[in-house]
């Protein structure tokens, strides 16, 4: 199975590692899930990661994030799209995780954000709640 993780979802299991995100991410690290990504994924998770009150939250040292960081730019799928279509209109800014997901010939985009749910799927890529993905992993492992 290939993912895209939207950033809500890395900042999630970054500080909660157990929840449904942090399984997300576990399953990455254990090799059960190809994860999809591309540069400027790695700016977009970096990003809000830095926010003064996300720091708080996830109490890591600046070597631990960029530790964090650089794990997922070691992903087995790192594309670099050269196009970004126009998707989703509710959030422009929510593009590049389409754009990824098709280069990356993902299955599905996991997040929690409204606008990119909005749109449910997208040239075969369906758009899911990190629930649903976490309970198809766990399908598949019983």
């Amino acid at each position: 199975m290939r993912v895209v993780l939207d950033t809500n979802v890395i900042v999630s299991a970054l500080i909660r590692s157990i929840s449904i995100p942090g399984g997300i991410v576990r399953h990455w690290e254990k090799g059960t899930i190809d994860l999809v990504v591309s540069p400027m994924l790695l700016a977009e998770y970096r990003r809000p990661l830095n926010y003064p009150h996300l720091r708080r939250l996830h109490g890591l040292s600046d070597a631990k994030l960029e530790e964090s960081i650089a794990a997922f730019q070691e992903a087995e799928v790192v594309v670099s799209p050269a196009y970004h279509e126009a998707v989703v209109s509710a959030d422009p800014d929510d593009d590049i995780f389409i754009a990824c997901a098709v280069a990356g010939r993902a299955d599905y985009i996991v997040s929690g954000d409204r606008h990119l749910l909005d749109i449910g799927e997208h040239q075969g890529i369906r758009i899911v709640l990190p629930v649903v993905v976490l309970a198809l992993l766990d399908d598949e492992r019983s």
